[in-house]
């Protein structure tokens, strides 16, 4: 039976993913559906188009954790139900797939960076601060969300693979996961990386180039 545990653990996953905390949030106080204006992407930055700073920062955080949590749970606990590294990169791929298509949602979810990060923070504590720590110098530098965004979905999987101590046999199913999730992530940004070329994408705080 153990054998098949990863399949429940997966759903789980997934379906825990599948919370889109965007509208949640927002629902919960009071605020306009994010899907409904700006970008019209259920996420963090839409949700601050809204102008309630906290509402953002909670969905920021909830979107994170949802990522995080299965990935830490298999890890700690996991083990006692013959799970392994593939089950954790799995585990950690269903929740992101269920922010980007959440079934209570209609399939129609946000672009993943939370998410994204919180599935990295539970991989390796230090790979989730890395890819942080790049995302902020990108956005802090040159203001937009989405090029931070992109810049550290292409650095993840080569600042896990060449990590200090990181062996290849541990790391292949989890590099695996990550360079799926950082290929979704650049797909999901293909309108923005479009903007970007031509000088129209949005900045942080409002503005264009």
């Amino acid at each position: 039976m153990n054998e098949w545990m990863w399949l429940p653990a997966a759903v789980l996953a997934y379906l825990i993913g599948s919370l889109s905390f965007a509208v949640v949030v927002s629902r919960a106080m009071g605020l306009s559906d994010p899907r409904t204006y700006g970008s019209k992407n259920p996420g963090a930055t839409n949700v601050l188009r809204s102008g309630n700073k906290k509402a953002a920062a909670l969905t920021l955080l909830l979107d994170a954790f949802k990522g995080w949590l299965p990935v830490w749970w298999v890890l700690h606990w996991g083990g006692h139900w013959g799970m392994d590294e593939g089950t954790v990169a799995l585990v950690g791929l269903a929740a992101f797939l269920g922010h980007l298509f959440p079934v209570f949602f209609r399939f129609k979810g946000g672009k993943g960076v939370a998410t994204a990060a919180g599935v990295l923070l539970a991989y390796q504590p230090w790979l989730g601060l890395a890819v942080l720590a790049s995302w902020v110098i990108i956005a802090v530098f040159f203001r937009y969300s989405s090029l931070a965004a992109i810049v550290a979905a292409i650095f993840a999987p080569f600042f896990y693979l060449f990590g200090d101590g990181v062996a290849w046999d541990v790391a292949a199913p989890i590099a695996v996961s990550m360079s799926v999730m950082s290929i979704l992530l650049l797909w999901r940004h293909a309108d923005n990386i479009q903007r970007l070329l031509s000088g129209q994408e949005s900045r942080i705080g409002g503005g264009r180039r």
